[in-house]
């Protein structure tokens, strides 16, 4: 079994979306987990000028073989127009822990 697993990073405006998404990607089977930790204070420039936001994390965990998908997924149904998306890999875990993400998003 191919136990390669990424943490993929996102923010949502707020927690209705992000908790829509992470049902969504769920209800897909892109994603094993995901959590949300409401809060983030983010500051960045867009559009020619500095920003500041109250945002929402969002941890998903999946297969890396699944990241494609899950990146098509979010950019879908995120209102961001460039919404952050970033894939991390996973160099150590739980091996059960690491199992169970794969087989939970099995097709």
């Amino acid at each position: 079994m191919n136990t390669d697993v990424m943490l993929i990073v996102t923010t949502c405006p707020d927690e209705a979306v992000a908790a829509g998404l992470g049902t969504a990607l769920l209800e897909r089977r892109q994603a094993a987990c995901v959590s949300r930790l409401p809060g983030l204070h983010s500051s960045y420039h867009w559009e020619g000028r500095m920003t500041e936001d109250t945002e929402v994390l969002v941890l998903i965990k999946a297969p890396a073989d699944r990241y494609a998908e899950i990146e098509a997924s979010i950019h879908e149904l995120h209102p961001y127009d460039v919404p952050e998306i970033i894939g991390l890999p996973v160099t150590a875990g739980l091996p059960d822990y690491l199992a169970w993400v794969v087989a939970e998003t099995a097709p």
